[in-house]
C-alpha cells in the first residue's frame, strides 16, 4: 500500500477499508478478469502445434481468474481445455467422456501430451517406411538399368 492511500484509511476502521479499497480497485480488476477470459474463451489450438504449451496457457489463464477472485467450476475448466484441441483429437475427446474418466488439469494435460507423442511417433515411424520404400525402389530401377546396359543388343 503507498504512503498515501495509507494515510487515507489511517481512521477507518476494517470494514470500511475493506469496502473504499473494493471500491477503488474493482473496476481495474473486472476489468482484467474479463481481458483473461476473453483470452482463456478464445483459445484454440492450431493443427500441427504441439499440445502442452497451448494447455499449459490455459491453466495458467485458469489460476489467474481465479487469484483475481473469479471461480470455475472444475467441470467447465476440463471441458474448456478439451474444447481448445483441434479437430484431429476428436478420437481423445470421445474416449474421455465415454470413459468417464476424471482428471485434474494436470493430469488431464500428461494425458493429452502423451496421446500426441504416440502419434506424432507412429507418423514419424510412417514416414520412415513410406521414404525407405521410395528409395528401395530407385535402387531396383537403377539395377534394372544396369542389367540391360550389359545386356548385348
Amino acid at each position: 500500500m503507498t504512503p498515501k492511500l495509507q494515510k487515507q484509511h489511517e481512521h477507518m476502521d476494517v470494514q470500511s477499508m475493506i469496502l473504499h479499497l473494493g471500491e477503488l480497485f474493482d473496476k481495474e480488476r473486472r476489468t482484467k478478469r474479463y481481458e483473461i477470459s476473453k483470452e482463456l474463451f478464445q483459445c484454440k489450438m492450431v493443427e500441427g502445434n504441439f499440445v502442452r504449451p497451448n494447455v499449459m496457457k490455459m491453466i495458467g489463464l485458469i489460476e489467474r481468474l481465479g487469484q483475481l477472485g473469479l471461480a470455475m467450476d472444475h467441470e467447465l475448466r476440463i471441458y474448456l481445455v478439451l474444447q481448445s484441441l483441434p479437430d484431429s483429437s476428436g478420437q481423445f475427446v470421445l474416449n474421455f467422456h465415454m470413459n468417464r474418466l476424471e482428471a485434474t488439469l494436470p493430469k488431464l494435460l500428461n494425458m493429452v501430451d502423451t496421446v500426441e507423442r504416440s502419434i506424432r511417433k507412429d507418423k514419424g515411424s510412417l514416414l520412415l517406411v513410406s521414404s525407405s520404400k521410395a528409395h528401395t525402389k530407385q535402387q531396383k530401377k537403377k539395377a534394372q538399368k544396369k542389367e540391360e546396359s550389359k545386356i548385348p543388343k
